[in-house]
């Protein structure tokens, strides 16, 4: 753990101290730290509200300025079994109730590993640490808010409250991070997409599907001109492929049954439905039968790659052929639980700027590269140039994978060194490969310092094989190509929906729903006709601009328009008009002058064509 992980660690033991000295009949399971702090599960006949939060903050601040060490003792696991039927793990002293939550985590601890608990003054807890020396050492906390949450995250499981808080090393950091997240809220891509009219949820649709508005559509379709232009560039073929698939593809590739729980039910056809029906099988037969593959159907497409192998095998193929890159604005879909989606950064359908390559052995290497090279161009041009980069390998102790270890060596050490020319940190990360190959991952923060998951890039050895792919080297004899996945936005709506909250809706020029509005300061025809003729010229070189046409005075459509977020403004009278002249006016920047029309309008022809920032 880290210094602030070891922190927060502490602090839920802490929570669970003043918890226990208010409500001492209160059962305790599990309080790890987390990204943003810490949390406690607890099960208490009490309500947990917000408005208890001062009272348990009063005694969490007793408990640390009494500044007690954190003691760790390694016991057996007999004794630790009677402190938990004696009630004494997470608990201040023994009770007449067992410790059932701790009961149940010793079942689960594997034989032969260390048992150990940790006392601060009279709590004590099962605990494999690690913590702070003493209460003292957490420099500041705070309760955040309290939600429910089954143990384990099983439904069948009892339903338990779940006290959030945060900490850190002082004041000064938490008083940081709480001015971010009110920034975050301000910045919060639901509320602006929905003020600025980019995106659209409705129950009636679905949950976690996307209706994109045509503010929004402009957005992803200009990301989608801009990432297929450099498609273009490094050599590769569009492609478009249908949103369904027969099962026994994805039974091939893996995705099913290993990962059903994240689709959509498997689609069966009517006549095999009667047919079994008629027979009399039960819908749990109907499921198993399914799994095994006894029965096939269809599945809304969790992934594009078995299709592109099928396009890839399509015909025969010789090493001269050599890399095939095919790539696909495709559209896939997952079941995620209802109570994770979130806007456009968890949905249950989205549109991956995806592509496969399909090469041989000698060219993985540079072929990476392209791939990598691919990501940068898209994040410097969007500004996003903090970022670290992560290499997800095979997790030793884990069966998850497929394929021949001797294969996934080599794929590993092609991540390991292209990642090294990057010029940028990178980790690796054991336990984060695809099921399929090690993966190279772009985390990419944003301007409130939080990181994002983005552009992606894996190496497989193993669909080729499962595909029995094959080209023609220039031995002349059969070879199985390697494949290459990689998504430099990942997914449109969940990239999208970070470039909303990283530019605040406030977009470059060329990304801007609306580049120009044209804000006529009063109805003078010579006015007017000179508005118009900037409109119809801008509009003929790819710009998208408007004319206010409303009856409001000039000060209220410049209102309006900031508040709108227009990227840039001609405000024009007379006088612009006598001279060649607009009064520009810039989203965030203010009144910059009277500019010559032309000039003007030559510049944001070029700002745009050229994507500046």
């Amino acid at each position: 753990m880290t210094e602030l992980e070891r922190i927060r660690h502490s602090a839920a033991h802490v929570l669970a101290t003043a918890i226990l000295r208010i409500w001492p009949e209160a059962q305790f399971a599990a309080g790890p730290p987390v990204d943003t702090g810490f949390y406690y599960d607890v099960d208490l006949p009490h309500r947990i509200t917000p408005e208890d939060f001062s009272r348990i903050e009063e005694e969490m601040k007793r408990e640390i300025k009494a500044n007690l060490p954190f003691e760790r003792v390694e016991i057996s696991r007999s004794d630790a079994l009677a402190m938990a039927e004696r009630g004494e793990l997470a608990s201040l002293a023994p009770r007449n109730a067992a410790s059932r939550f701790k009961l149940d985590i010793l079942q689960n601890i594997p034989e032969g590993e260390t048992i150990t608990i940790y006392r601060n003054g009279e709590f004590t807890d099962l605990c494999a640490g690690p913590h702070v020396m003493r209460t003292g050492n957490i420099g500041a906390f705070k309760l955040t808010h309290v939600a429910s949450a089954y143990y384990k995250g099983d439904e069948n499981n009892p339903q338990l409250q779940r006290i959030y808080g945060t900490a850190f090393k002082n004041k000064t950091e938490m008083e940081k991070y709480f001015t971010m997240l009110e920034e975050a809220k301000k910045r919060d891509h639901r509320k602006i997409g929905r003020e600025q009219q980019l995106f659209h949820i409705d129950e009636s649709v679905g949950q976690g599907l996307i209706l994109w508005t045509p503010k929004g559509s402009i957005i992803r379709q200009e990301l989608q001109d801009f990432i297929g232009g450099e498609l273009r560039k490094q050599g590769y073929s569009q492609v478009f492929t249908p949103h369904i698939g027969r099962l026994g593809l994805y039974q091939t590739s893996g995705h099913f049954p290993y990962y059903a729980e994240s689709q959509f039910p498997p689609l069966i056809d009517r006549e095999t439905l009667a047919d079994l029906s008629a027979e009399g099988c039960s819908c749990a037969d109907l499921s198993n039968r399914v799994t095994a593959g006894e029965i096939d159907g269809y599945l809304l497409k969790p992934m594009n790659c078995p299709m592109h192998i099928k396009i890839f095998d399509s015909q025969p193929r010789s090493y001269r052929d050599l890399p095939v890159r095919l790539a696909e604005f495709g559209t896939v879909y997952r079941w995620e639980q209802s109570g994770e989606l979130n806007g456009l950064t968890r949905v249950r359908g989205f549109t991956q700027d995806d592509a496969h390559l399909f090469c041989t052995e000698e060219q993985v290497s540079s072929e990476i590269l392209g791939c990598l090279s691919l990501v940068r161009t898209v994040l410097s041009t969007l500004g996003m140039t903090d970022y670290r980069v992560r290499v997800g390998l095979r997790d030793p102790d884990s069966n998850k994978y497929t394929g021949d270890p001797a294969n996934w060596d080599k794929a590993e050490t092609a991540c390991r060194e292209a990642a090294k020319t990057l010029d940028v940190p990178f980790t690796e990360e054991p336990g984060e490969a695809a099921f399929y190959g090690p993966k190279i991952d772009f985390v990419v923060k944003d301007v409130l310092g939080r990181e994002w998951q983005l552009g992606t890039v894996q190496v497989d050895y193993n669909l080729p094989i499962r595909f029995g792919l094959k080209y023609v080297g220039s031995d002349g004899k059969s070879h199985v190509p390697v494949m290459i996945h990689r998504a430099p936005f990942g997914s449109m709506e969940r990239f999208t929906g970070v470039l909303i909250e990283h530019f605040a809706g406030n977009f470059p020029l060329w990304l801007s729903p609306e580049q120009v509005r044209v804000l006529p300061i009063n109805d003078d025809p010579v006015v007017i006709e000179y508005c118009d003729a900037i409109v119809a010229s801008l509009r003929g070189e790819g710009v998208r601009c408007e004319r206010d046409t409303s009856p409001d005075s000039v000060n209220a459509k410049i209102a309006k328009a900031e508040q709108q977020k227009v990227h840039t403004m001609f405000v024009v009278g007379k006088r612009d008009v006598e001279a060649g002249n607009v009064s520009l006016r810039v989203h965030g920047k203010g009144n910059l002058g009277a500019k010559n029309k032309d000039e003007v309008m030559a510049e944001i022809v070029s700002a745009i064509r050229t994507r500046q920032a």
